[in-house]
């Protein structure tokens, strides 16, 4: 069972229209980008962009990890899934 603060993470992650451009570049992507590669997507400073990984982060839609220099983010596909889980609630019948 999914606990509720979940979707709350996740939802809330999803509200701002800047993290949903992160989500589509990456999974557009192949599935990863450095941040790099993510922030140059935007015309806002890097802090900004910062924030929005961070926030992605923390509700479990992108992990990254380190090769040299770069941070790597990769989309988690299985976190993910909780929007479509979540939503599949209003295709069955009440």
């Amino acid at each position: 069972m999914v606990r509720h603060d979940s979707y709350q993470q996740v939802f809330t992650a999803l509200a701002h229209p800047a993290r949903r451009r992160v989500l589509l570049a990456v999974y557009f992507n192949g599935g990863s980008m450095t941040a790099g590669e993510i922030a140059s997507m935007f015309a806002h400073a890097w802090q900004t962009t910062t924030k929005h990984l961070q926030v992605l982060e923390r509700a479990g839609l992108l992990q990254h990890e380190r090769s040299g220099r770069n941070r790597i983010y990769h989309l988690n596909r299985k976190r993910l899934a909780l929007v479509n889980d979540w939503l599949s609630t209003f295709r069955r019948n009440p």
